[in-house]
This record gives structure tokens, sequence and C-alpha cells, in this order.
């Protein structure tokens, strides 16, 4: 059963800038560094696939890479999540974080020797990916206990900015570091970028402990996937993302345009694959230095909308001009359905549920995008490389209007509503 918890020591919320949540040190401290480290990790990510094609020259090996990232995340999710919700965050994050180190530190040396290959990486890529399970929903997870909660809405929207522009300045300096320096010390510079979270974690004056209820085994799982089903609000909203990315997904699709609908060549599709990710970094500096909007589900709803109009647009582009606009607009509303997504779930989850809630929030928006791709394929053959796009488009919009028509609470959804929580087993 759910009940509403009034004890949450919420105040009315405040039409307050994102930068408002730097006010608070410790929150301050863990978003410097995870903007740091995040930069390195996109930078190690380039040299990974860079490596794999100066061994390989084979493309399959490179789609070997990606899957090996994403079987653990999908795989061993629930399992991070359970983990962080039963032990001390900021501790856990000690430990990824030097584990994370490592690896990147040992394919630094690796490399440096002539002893690298592609098995070697493989392993690598696997162990990251796996540790990348249980940092990820105590990293999340750890946020709400730094800030308090009239300013969690600021704080997550502060952690998609930041994310965003290192995914556009990552892979950049990471391609920078390899012409300039090689691929030693790129590895070498990812490994060192984890020092900045780990002296942040140290640096904290507050120490969050176990959350309490905390449990293990797999009562807790089953209790976190409880809680999804039984909430309307957290369910609908990972049914809407995960549901948004299967027919959204256009990326895909990109070499098909650039080479045959717009003829724009390879130049035009490295445009083309920049312009969503620059449309993020636009729309997140936007949302940073707006008041945070107190009805975050009415923006999830009209930015997945908006969404699917973007990639619309994009699939009937007449000009390159177009597409790119369109795909930039795609990002920004990206962007936003993101930020409030994430705003919400924080604030409906209690916290000694967060980490398993941000763990099933993986698996929703990590098997949309996979699945949407292959469903973009599969139409853009039976149907069209351009219908494809607009159907997938136009169902972007068709979802967000059907989850707002069968979905109010979502619609209705105040930064301010007191969170849920499970009842105690006995009541």
């Amino acid at each position: 059963m759910i009940v509403r918890s009034d004890d949450d020591g919420a105040r009315p919320a405040e039409r307050e800038r994102a930068t408002a949540a730097l006010k608070h040190r410790d929150f301050r401290l863990l978003w410097a560094g995870q903007f740091v480290s995040t930069v390195g990790t996109q930078m190690q990510i380039v040299a990974l696939g860079w490596q794999i094609y100066l061994l390989t020259g084979s493309p399959l090996n490179l789609g070997i890479l990606g899957l090996l990232r994403a079987f653990p995340t999908i795989t061993f999710a629930l399992i991070g999540g359970t983990f962080a919700d039963a032990r001390d965050r900021r501790r856990l994050l000690l430990i990824t974080q030097a584990l994370l180190a490592l690896f990147s530190l040992g394919l630094a040396i690796a490399t440096g020797t002539g002893r690298a290959s592609v098995g070697l990486i493989y392993v690598v890529t696997v162990l990251t990916a796996t540790v990348d399970v249980f940092d990820d929903p105590a990293r999340q997870a750890l946020i709400p206990n730094l800030v308090p909660r009239h300013r969690l809405a600021q704080a997550i929207t502060l952690n998609i900015v930041s994310s965003n522009i290192a995914a556009v300045a990552g892979p950049a300096l990471g391609g920078l570091a390899i012409a300039s320096f090689g691929l030693t010390t790129t590895y070498a510079i990812d490994a060192v970028s984890f020092g900045a979270v780990i002296l942040a974690l140290l640096a904290m004056r507050e120490r969050p402990g176990v959350p309490l209820g905390a449990q293990g085994g797999i009562d807790a799982v089953l209790e976190g996937l409880r809680f999804v089903r039984e909430n309307p609000v957290i369910l609908s909203l990972m049914v809407l993302d995960f549901l948004a990315t299967l027919f959204g997904a256009s990326l895909v699709l990109l070499p098909i345009f650039a080479s045959e609908i717009l003829k724009v060549g390879a130049d035009g599709l490295g445009l083309l694959y920049a312009a969503p990710a620059a449309g993020a970094v636009v729309g997140g500096l936007v949302l940073s230095a707006l008041p945070v909007s107190r009805r975050p589900g009415r923006m999830v709803i009209l930015s997945v909308a908006c969404y699917g109009v973007a990639v619309a647009i994009f699939g009937a582009a007449p000009s390159f001009r177009v597409a790119l606009l369109a795909l930039a607009a795609s990002g920004a509303a990206d962007t936003v359905s993101m930020t409030f997504r994430h705003t919400i779930r924080q604030l409906a989850t209690p916290d000694p549920l967060r980490g398993r809630i941000a763990a099933v929030h993986t698996v929703f928006a990590g098997g949309g995008p996979e699945l949407g791709n292959f469903e973009a394929g599969l139409t853009a053959k039976l149907f069209g490389t351009q219908p494809a796009v607009i159907a997938g488009g136009v169902a972007c919009i068709l979802i967000a209007a059907g989850v707002a028509a069968a979905s109010p609470r979502i619609r209705d959804y105040r930064v301010d509503e007191p969170e849920f929580r499970t009842a105690d087993p006995g009541s």
C-alpha cells in the first residue's frame, strides 16, 4: 500500500533559478567534481572506440563495445539500486570512483607498454559498466541529502545541464587529447578526473548514513518494483519515457539522411549528430537561468509533445538547415523533459527507495532507445526512412496527449507536493 508522507520538512516551493542550489556547499563540491569526472569519462569513451578501430578496423567490434556496456546496466541495475539503498551512499561512491579510476589507469599502463588488446578493452568495459551500475543510483540518491527539498528541482536541473555540457565538451577534448598526446595520456587524464569526485566526497561536511528502513535481498528489490507499480506518477513517467524514446528514435538513421536525402556527406553527418547535443546544452542553460516551474508534470508532457513535433519536422526537412534546427530543437525538448522527469521522480520517492527507483528508471531509459533504434531501422526498411521518422514524431505527440488524458496526477503534480512512501508491513 502507498501512503502519503506529510513529515517531509518541505516548505512552499520558491520561484528560484537553478543556481540557487549552489548555495549549498556539499552539493556545490559534488556538482563540480561530477562535471570534471564526466568530461574525463566522455574522453575515455572516444579513446576506447578509436583504439578498438585501430586494433581491428571493424565496425562490428565497435558495436560489441556498446553491447558490452549495455548488458550489465540492464542485467544488474536493480541489484545496484538495492545496494545503494542499503549502504552509506557516500562511502559506496568513494569505493566505486576509486575502482573506476583504477580501471582507467590500467588502460593507460597497458596502452603505454604496448600490452593493450581487444580482449583487455572488452574486459575493462564490462567491469566499468558493472561498477557504474552501483555508482549511478548511489550518486542520484545522494543528491537529495545535500540540498533541502524545496531546492531539489534546482539541483537536478544543474546536474543535467552540466552532464549535457560535458557530453559535448568531453568528446571534443578527447579527440584533441588523442591527436596531441596519444591514447595513454587520454586514459591517464580520465583516471585523474575521478579524483575530483573523491576529493569532493572527502570534503563533505554532511555525512548521510544508511537510509532509515533500509533492507537488502530479494525483498528489497520487490519493494522497489512494488513502489513503482503502486505509484501512478512514477509509473506513468517511466512508461512515457520508454515509449517516447522507443518511437522517437531517429539518430540511428542519420547516415541515410546525410548520404541519400540531404546529400551532405560525412561532414554534414557530423553536424547532424552534434545538433541534438548543442540544442540540449542551450535548453539546459535556458532552464538554469529561469525560475523552476512549480508544475513539472505539465512541462514533461509539453516537452515530449514538442520533441515529437521536432522529430517529425526533421523527418520532413526540405533542407539541411531545417534538419539541423529540428534536431537541435529535439535535443532542447529532451533536456527539458529529462530535467522535470528526474525532478518528479526524486521528489515523489522516499529516501530509503531512491537507489532502487533510480535503477528501475535506468532500465526503462536504457531499454527504450536501444529498442527504438531497432524499431526505426525496421520501420524505415518497410515504409521508407522519412515516413518512419515522421511517424515516430507523430507517435510521440499522441503518446504525450494520451498520458495527459489518462494520468491527471502527472498533469497536476506540484513540486511542493509531499512525497509518497510504502507503508510499514504492520500498518
